[in-house]
């Protein structure tokens, strides 16, 4: 099935910021991350159409799967 994945600031580094991506069924959304090597301890938001998930969510046809790393501040 295909999706679309959306990387934000560090994770942009070295990879992409949109890709459409061809993915096996069933596809969580922990699996599409290590899929593309993202560091677990660094997540952030996930996600999927818009709404929140978790790692364990799965993914169906056509998703938009956004990824944003921990952002610090002061």
């Amino acid at each position: 099935m295909q999706i679309t994945v959306k990387l934000f600031a560090t994770f942009r580094e070295g990879r992409f910021k949109v890709e459409t991506r061809e993915v096996t069924t069933p596809c969580s959304v922990g699996q599409l991350v290590a899929a593309l090597q993202l560091p677990v301890e660094k997540l952030g938001v996930l996600l999927v159409n818009g709404r929140h998930v978790e790692l364990e969510y799965l993914l169906n046809e056509k998703d938009v799967c956004a990824v944003f790393p921990q952002i610090g501040g002061g």
